[in-house]
């Protein structure tokens, strides 16, 4: 079973065309599952919402964009905040220098590496991020 652990960077790329977007799109059609974070909800309608501000990308599209995230969404697997990841997620943004969302990604994709069978494979477009998880022995897309 592969598994593909989308941080919200990627994700987003799922549901709005941009650089990156048709490899996210092999990835998650080649994955068994796609895995997230919690968080990962308030992130995505957050870029989403900063996209509809800033006008880069148009109202339709946005809308969109959410409609499928919320029909997607029951489909994902969802890594739960739990006091588990967030102490994780608090040695991580010491040991990798990172910030605490990226922290709690982190953590979330090395719970399931941890405990599930198969192959885990971070998607992610922050170079720390991944590098990070490479050094956790998770291979990035």
């Amino acid at each position: 079973m592969t598994i593909l652990f989308c941080d919200t960077s990627a994700l987003v790329k799922l549901y709005l065309q941009e650089a990156g977007s048709d490899q996210m799109a092999r990835a998650a059609r080649d994955a068994d599952q796609v895995a997230v974070c919690r968080l990962a909800w308030v992130e995505l309608m957050s870029a989403l919402a900063r996209r509809a501000r800033e006008r880069s990308v148009g109202l339709t599209t946005i809308d969109e964009a959410r409609l499928a995230f919320t029909l997607t969404w029951p489909q994902l697997l969802v890594v739960e905040i739990t006091q588990e990841l967030m102490v994780l997620a608090g040695d991580y943004a010491e040991a990798f220098a990172l910030r605490a969302y990226d922290s709690v990604q982190l953590a979330a994709v090395q719970l399931i590496h941890r405990e599930l069978p198969g192959e885990v494979r971070f998607a992610c477009f922050d170079g720390r991020l991944t590098k990070a998880a490479a050094a956790l022995g998770i291979p990035g897309v």
